[in-house]
């Protein structure tokens, strides 16, 4: 299991890297629309961090086309690079003849037939929007056991995306998805609970530890 977290604003990333758990960055179109840079300086400011996979999106619409932004990518990001792709027939068919030379992952995924396609091109993750899934009148959670059960005994790692809580990356977890992918404050809101600050506090206020400087 990995937590990622989705952005492609350069210091919420160094923000989320400081936290010591948090093992990778994903990327789409419309995130990388929002940070300062250019996309190009924005992949080369993160591969700079190591701080594991970085997940960029393909925007091209044909094998060739794709082919030649995959490379781009790459050059950018080296070992560490994972093409995100949209499921249509052009991505799977670009997926299914790269997929020794890249690690890909089909995004978006809102049926299990889609990622039983991504499973068969050779995707090794397919990502699944959880919240958006229930905001237009679905059962995100659902959507992942589904996929889960079809992707059963294979090599396909599911990745819960469009997390807005940690009570929905937990049931995305315990519905079945393998990684986590969220925004910053989602991760630091995983961190805490009311319950727990009391208890420490408990400790701080009334109890006794070995002295120190």
């Amino acid at each position: 299991m990995a937590i990622w977290i989705d952005s492609a604003i350069l210091e919420e990333v160094k923000e989320a890297r400081r936290l010591g758990w948090v093992s990778g960055v994903t990327t789409n179109p419309l995130l990388l629309a929002k940070a300062s840079l250019s996309p190009e300086q924005t992949l080369r400011s993160l591969s700079k961090l190591n701080i594991g996979p970085v997940f960029y999106q393909c925007i091209a619409s044909n094998i060739n086309t794709m082919l030649a932004e995959a490379r781009a990518a790459y050059e950018i990001l080296g070992k560490h690079l994972v093409l995100k792709l949209c499921p249509n027939p052009e991505s799977y068919q670009f997926v299914a003849g790269v997929s020794e030379e890249y690690t890909c992952c089909i995004t978006a995924v809102y049926s299990p037939a889609q990622a039983l396609v991504a499973q068969a091109a050779g995707a090794r993750y397919v990502a699944i929007y959880v919240n958006r899934a229930t905001r237009l009148g679905g059962d995100g959670p659902k959507l992942v056991r589904e996929v889960a059960q079809v992707l059963k005994n294979s090599t396909v790692e599911i990745l819960a995306a469009s997390i807005k809580s940690p009570e929905e990356a937990v049931s995305a977890m315990v519905a079945g998805a393998h990684h986590l992918t969220l925004p910053l404050e989602v991760l630091k809101a995983l961190m805490h609970n009311e319950i727990s600050a009391r208890t420490s506090n408990d400790f701080l206020e009334n109890g006794v530890g070995i002295p120190h400087a």
